[in-house]
């Protein structure tokens, strides 16, 4: 990246009223056009979503979207549907046990409700109040119990398996961390009781240790910041075995979106590590030892971003696609969504720049130097998304950020008449995290609340 440090947030105020101002003609034109009975709207074909995958992870997504729209504009038929479709819905989501996408689906719509009410945006109501808080805990235990023991710890597995841990679910550990602070825990077999706490620290730390490389010699791909998409376990004996890939080129490139949501994942944990007490840190390892491990992992996948992206900020979609070699020295340059070799992930980006605002305000005090390269980097990410060609215009088009990736490999992705690789379409979960980190970015230009997934607890 070619990071532009003169940049200020402030400057980045007309683009963030702009994407909010088509974010509401994309969630208008989803309600009258979408067909529910197909399932959770996932990707766009030609402009239009459509459902594909193995689970309904995107419907948080889509939900959400519609009450960081209220939050940002005040316009309460957004809340009104949010809310609505959170109650008719989102309740398979709660008592899921074959998923690790929680921290997806329920934090992003129950959790967001419930910290609209914590902040005076809504009015709060007991029952509803309640009801919120009961969503919340349930998912964090269901979450929880996916679980898998390995030596040094455990993980909650992926939907692969016992033997999986994706790096996606480092964004899932804030199911747990609500359902801690909501005083709930897992209860099992002759009620033996497990905190939830506990598990999302070991969890994050098995994420670091093995979904992390930080050039220390693991293997000969080993470079600091590149990320796994999957670490794979014997469970019999609990060991190690190999890096792996489900939707990037293989276990030893950087798919650029499982990057990035070990980007924005550790920041955000590292935010909630700060806020808690010391006494809840110290069964853990306490409180300077899970910061460090923490801390390592965020500089290092946000270096690693840095490093591995085009000028603008906008990544494509695995580092060792084979094909970007015919685009020459692609790292010089901006990045071109309409190339004949490699697609972009434009929704890598999204989530991306709100980890790397994140790591620098968390840095300000302690490694300033440090702090402004992390935060200039995230404004000259969200500089280039909220802007043509990525930021969709088209009020046909349904989705809000442009040239986004599901699964590559599995070649899910539209490819135009007449092009060779895929672009113009956009992702549900690339459309909320563009809306979230344009709250954040808004949060912070009018000095209001800061923004924080536990916000809803504390």
């Amino acid at each position: 990246m070619l990071i532009n440090k003169s940049l200020l947030i402030k400057d980045l105020e007309s683009k963030v009223d702009r994407v909010f101002e088509l974010s509401g003609k994309k969630i208008d034109l989803i309600r009258k056009e979408y067909d529910h009975s197909q399932g959770s709207p996932v990707f766009t074909i030609e402009g239009k979503y459509t459902t594909r995958g193995w689970t309904e992870w995107t419907q948080g997504f889509e939900f959400g979207s519609s009450i960081l729209q209220f939050d940002a504009t005040g316009e309460t038929s957004y809340l009104d549907y949010g809310r609505k479709s959170t109650v008719d819905k989102m309740a398979d989501h709660v008592g899921h046990f074959g998923v690790h996408d929680h921290g997806f689906n329920n934090v992003s719509t129950y959790g967001n409700l419930l910290r609209l009410m914590k902040e005076g945006k809504i009015e709060e109501k007991e029952w509803e109040k309640n009801f919120y808080e009961l969503a919340l805990k349930l998912s964090g235990a269901v979450q929880a119990r996916r679980w898998t023991n390995i030596k040094d710890g455990g993980f909650m597995c992926s939907f692969n398996g016992p033997h999986s841990l994706f790096v996606d679910t480092i964004r899932t550990v804030r199911a747990l961390v609500v359902g801690h602070e909501l005083d709930f825990e897992l209860l099992g077999e002759h009620d033996t009781r497990t905190s939830l706490l506990e598990r999302a620290i070991l969890h994050s730390r098995a994420t670091a240790k093995y979904s992390v490389f930080y050039g220390e010699g693991r293997d000969s791909y080993d470079v600091w910041g590149r990320t796994a998409h999957e670490s794979v376990f014997n469970i019999n004996d609990g060991n190690f075995r190999c890096p792996n890939s489900q939707q990037g080129y293989t276990g030893f490139s950087t798919w650029t979106r499982g990057l990035a949501w070990a980007v924005a994942g550790f920041p955000e944990q590292l935010e909630y590590l700060a806020a808690i007490d010391d006494s809840e840190l110290e069964p853990y390892g306490g409180r300077d030892e899970i910061t460090q491990i923490y801390l390592k992992a965020a500089k290092a996948t946000c270096d690693f971003y840095i490093d591995n992206t085009p000028t603008d900020g906008i990544p494509y979609w695995d580092t060792g696609a084979p094909d970007l070699y015919k685009l020459g020295d692609y790292l010089s340059r901006p990045s071109d969504p309409y190339n004949d070799y490699e697609p972009i992930d434009s929704s890598a980006a999204a989530i991306s720049a709100q980890g790397l605002l994140r790591l620098g305000k968390y840095l300000q005090e302690s490694e300033p130097e440090a702090a402004k390269k992390y935060w200039q980097a995230g404004l000259t990410v969200l500089d280039t998304l909220f802007d043509e060609p990525y930021l969709s215009t088209d009020d046909r088009h349904q989705g809000l950020i442009l040239h986004s990736i599901y699964h590559r490999p599995n070649g899910w992705d539209h490819v135009q008449k007449g092009a060779k690789i895929p672009y113009g379409e956009s992702s549900m979960w690339g459309d909320y995290h563009a809306r979230e980190v344009a709250l954040y970015a808004k949060r912070l230009i009018e000095e209001g609340d800061y923004y924080t997934f536990f916000s809803c607890v504390k």
